[in-house]
């Protein structure tokens, strides 16, 4: 099984989806693979970028050095946590696996099945809990969703109990 693979993560920062990352880095990635984080953003709030790309689906692909160097708080309203980027970037020099950034607008779900048709997934990794009662409701509903209509295998990796 040669050539490179599209591997997506979907990424909300929350513990879990940085689980997801390492779990990926860890067993899925391989050498020449793509691993994309994927952004789902709501469609409320104004951010410089969002204008710009929201109508077109989603922002372009961004590596992962020009994503860490970025201001994305004001581009893009995303507040990256240094400890993935560390891991992915850990990834991409280790393993020669290349790390891409895209961000959309709208419903996670809706989106995150686009995005496997989008990129051309070949798999897809989520987190299965955000943050907070709510959230995980919402996001249980989303990996659930995704599981069932995404046009690529998806793996939810469950976060460990004791954190």
């Amino acid at each position: 099984m040669g050539g490179e693979r599209t591997v997506g993560i979907g990424m909300d920062y929350s513990p879990t989806s940085k689980l997801a990352v390492q779990w990926a880095v860890d067993n899925l990635a391989r050498s020449d693979d793509r691993i994309v984080l994927i952004h789902v953003h709501s469609s409320k709030g104004e951010h410089t970028m969002k204008n710009l790309w929201e109508s077109t689906g989603g922002s372009p692909l961004i590596p992962l050095d020009e994503f860490k160097e970025m201001n994305l708080s004001v581009q893009y309203g995303i507040n990256p946590d240094r400890e993935v980027l560390d891991i992915l970037e850990n990834a991409s020099k280790t393993n020669k696996v290349k790390v891409l950034s895209k961000i959309y607008w709208g419903d996670a779900r809706e989106k995150l099945c686009d995005a496997v048709d989008d990129l051309k997934l070949d798999s897809l990794v989520l987190g299965s809990r955000g943050l907070g009662p709510i959230k995980s409701v919402l996001l249980g509903s989303v990996s659930n969703y995704i599981v069932l209509h995404a046009a690529c295998p998806v793996t939810v990796v469950k976060g460990s109990h004791g954190h």
